[in-house]
């Protein structure tokens, strides 16, 4: 990963002279877009505390850097796919119905790009799925950036920060941040109808009768990564009507041992399937495990998938609800 050189300056200076605010608070400029397919006339300029970081735009950017898939979707889902002149860090496919948007849209990197790559895509603002994205090593520190007149926002649901980390993660701050995103970018009335369809998509989940044990299995093989109490994976299984093993645990993911999944010997395994750690893979590991094989949901087959692209806040997530309750009344 490249540091920030005089020549990557230069290279920014002739590339974006009229490179839009959206600024941080520890620095900020002001100019017009080179582009503006959106009429910003009645735009409202926003101002959000974004994981402690002041973040103000004055109009909607138009030349965006999405990094991990969670912040490319939810762009796409806004309708705005037009507007992302580079995504980086993809966690797998697109869902079908963002995949020929998505698809058109140029990958800069498989992993978070170094700040040349960044600034040659000329992006006046960075949408970034974690904190950290944003590093010296990486695309810059956000006051790097928004020295540079790039502004940043990072998805809310991977804020670190006391006061900012949700605790715990749920739907309502989900379509928060769906809401801010429709501000930011200046397509509110969009952002509502993501909202109208994701809660609808909930409303239409029926949960099982009794109580079903579950256990969020993300990956690992000498000890499981799994999901905890106060995260993505706990909000997913409880709209679904699962009762996660670990919600007892104050994190978001925790590492534990294999005689605590064994002790609580769960109903059904939820696998995160990823194409470096894929559902099969995480099967084969339970039944390679002398004490695993001998879980209920092992010996039965109980397993219910989700794509790992799914499993971070965002526009996937209510989807990711009803898949799990549909492979649930599936089960024999």
């Amino acid at each position: 990963m490249s540091r920030r050189t005089t020549s990557t300056v230069r290279l920014l200076a002739a590339a974006l002279p009229l490179t839009l605010l959206a600024a941080c608070s520890a620095g900020s400029s002001s100019a017009s877009p080179t582009t503006s397919p959106t009429p910003t006339a009645t735009f409202a300029p926003v101002t959000v505390d974004n994981c402690g970081t002041e973040v103000t735009v004055t109009t909607p950017p138009q030349r965006v850097v999405t990094i991990k898939s969670s912040t490319t979707e939810m762009l796409l889902a806004l309708g705005l796919g037009d507007r992302i002149v580079g995504r980086a860090f993809p966690d797998g496919p697109f869902p079908d119905d963002l995949a020929a948007a998505g698809d058109a849209v140029p990958l800069i990197s498989d992993k978070v790009p170094g700040q040349e790559a960044l600034l040659a895509v000329q992006p006046d603002f960075v949408y970034a799925g974690w904190e950290s994205n944003f590093s010296a090593d990486g695309v810059g520190d956000r006051s790097t950036l928004a020295g540079l007149g790039i502004g940043t926002y990072v998805s809310p649901a991977a804020c670190k920060e006391a006061g900012s980390m949700p605790d715990p993660l749920t739907f309502d701050l989900v379509f928060d941040e769906i809401r801010e995103a429709g501000a930011i970018f200046g397509v509110p009335a969009a952002a509502e109808e993501v909202v109208a369809a994701e809660q609808a998509t909930l409303a239409s989940v029926t949960k099982p009768s009794g109580t079903t044990t579950a256990l969020w299995y993300s990956s690992g093989s000498d000890s499981p990564y799994v999901g905890a109490g106060i995260g993505a994976p706990e909000m997913i299984m409880d709209a679904a009507g699962l009762t996660n093993v670990f919600a007892s645990v104050h994190d978001t993911w925790a590492s534990v041992g294999w005689e605590d999944v064994v002790a609580a010997d769960p109903d059904v395994i939820v696998l995160v399937d990823a194409s470096w750690n894929t559902a099969e893979h995480k099967i084969a590991t339970l039944e390679a495990n002398p004490a695993t094989a001998q879980l209920t949901a092992v010996q039965q087959h109980r397993y219910l998938t989700v794509p790992f692209a799914a499993t971070e806040a965002g526009v996937r997530n209510a989807d990711a609800v009803a898949s799990l309750a549909d492979q649930l009344t599936a089960l024999p």
